[in-house]
């Protein structure tokens, strides 16, 4: 028992040491390169709320892409599908449906269209989210509360 306990004590640096590499790769926080290329080309010109609120899909982002491109956004042609991949991943398009722009005018103050998209779950975890959110400041009317839990319990479930 003595001789495990010395072992145990000799390596635990190491173990600690270990778990700190193991943690710190687990929370990689590196920026997606879209999103580098996102904040260094979009946002000097202005915010993210057009980009929040667009929902295009591949090829409306191609399109709105190559738009500012020509208005001067410094996007180089290797990182166009790049940013492309990423505004569609993370801003991409919504079923359509009479929430979608209350989805996009409220969710996306705090949330990107990728987060939304990533919780499927039942109608009434989508009650418990919706009033979680309004518990935290959502700005969602009484009248668009449900039509909002409709549209999220049908589309993404």
């Amino acid at each position: 028992m003595e001789l495990r306990r010395l072992v145990v004590q000799a390596f635990r640096p190491v173990i600690v040491a270990l778990a700190f590499v193991a943690v710190a790769a687990a929370q990689d926080t590196s920026t997606d390169k879209g999103e580098q290329v996102q904040n260094a080309a979009c946002l000097s010109c202005h915010d993210l709320r057009p980009i929040q609120t667009a929902a295009y899909d591949k090829a409306g982002w191609e399109m709105v892409v190559a738009s500012m491109i020509d208005k001067g956004a410094d996007v180089k042609p290797a990182d166009k599908p790049v940013l492309v991949d990423f505004l569609v991943k993370s801003h991409g398009p919504l079923p359509e449906g009479p929430a979608k722009d209350i989805l996009l005018n409220t969710c996306t103050v705090c949330h990107d269209l990728s987060r939304v998209r990533a919780h499927t779950v039942s109608r009434d975890e989508w009650e418990e989210t919706l009033l979680a959110m309004l518990n935290e400041g959502a700005m969602l009317s009484d009248q668009d509360f449900p039509v909002l839990l409709n549209y999220l319990a049908r589309n993404f479930k």
